[in-house]
């Protein structure tokens, strides 16, 4: 598998990538081989990560380890309804890619969502997704709420998001706003989970105004799909508003 391709650099933001490798030479972040040009992954790490591939659930991308002709869904959300088309993770859940996505998020390492970014734009590789990148559907990060951010400094759905869009040449839009925040939902069942982001979202003016210019459809951004209730919650409020379709894609499936 090829590296996907990198968005171009101005000449002084090369130039300061170059200063800061010398200063600090960077190393892959699974392996720690030296490496340059401002990466955070070898080619042979990037290689290595186990993307999803047939057969996987159509609708939460599940993956299922052995032989299915056809589309399938999974036990877990064959009698539920999303509000969402379907959701397309990058990767399969492995320790690595975990680790990853763990460093970034609680330790604040933002270099690393440039890879995270080039992970998640695998996705596009399923041809479902082919409707939203020829009518350039906006990718809307799932959004942090205000005091989540404050602590983080940063939301890591909106820092992948920069790094996927100059790769699939679509652009980002903040269309959604987190106006209450909710308990961690790490050890929530699927019911709980669902009640503890009821009305936890709602529709910004950037998005009101990409609604009224193309309301075509929106593809949604995470880092993980686990049951899929947070994103399920963001797309009722997209669809709520106006937006007709909207599509899921994360860096890996929980």
């Amino acid at each position: 598998m090829s590296t996907p391709p990198q968005a171009p650099k101005s000449n002084w933001k090369r130039w300061a990538s170059r200063a800061l490798d010398l200063l600090y030479p960077p190393r892959c972040a699974v392996c720690s081989t030296h490496l340059s040009a401002g990466r955070s992954l070898c080619e042979c790490c990037y290689d290595d990560l186990p993307q999803l591939t047939d057969p996987f659930c159509e609708n939460c991308g599940e993956p299922f380890p052995g032989q299915i002709d056809g589309t399938f869904a999974c036990p877990n959300c064959n009698k539920l309804r999303f509000a969402f088309e379907f959701a397309r993770p990058a990767m399969v859940r492995d320790p690595r890619t975990l680790d990853l996505i763990h460093r970034l998020k609680y330790g604040r390492e933002i270099h690393i969502a440039s890879e995270l970014g080039r992970l998640a734009h695998q996705a596009f590789s399923d041809a479902r997704l082919a409707p939203a990148l020829a009518e350039r559907w906006p990718l809307v990060p799932v959004p942090l709420h205000r005091k989540r951010l404050q602590h983080r400094h940063f939301n890591q759905a909106a820092e992948i998001s920069l790094a996927l869009s100059p790769l699939v040449g679509l652009p980002v839009l903040h269309a959604l706003h987190r106006q209450r925040s909710t308990d961690h939902q790490t050890a929530l069942t699927r019911s709980q989970r669902l009640e503890n982001l009821r009305g936890a979202f709602e529709i910004t003016p950037a998005g009101r105004r990409q609604i009224a210019q193309s309301p075509m459809g929106a593809i949604l951004v995470d880092d993980v799909l686990t049951t899929g209730s947070t994103v399920d919650e963001c797309a009722k409020t997209l669809r709520r508003a106006g937006f007709q379709k909207v599509m899921v894609v994360t860096v890996m499936r929980g």
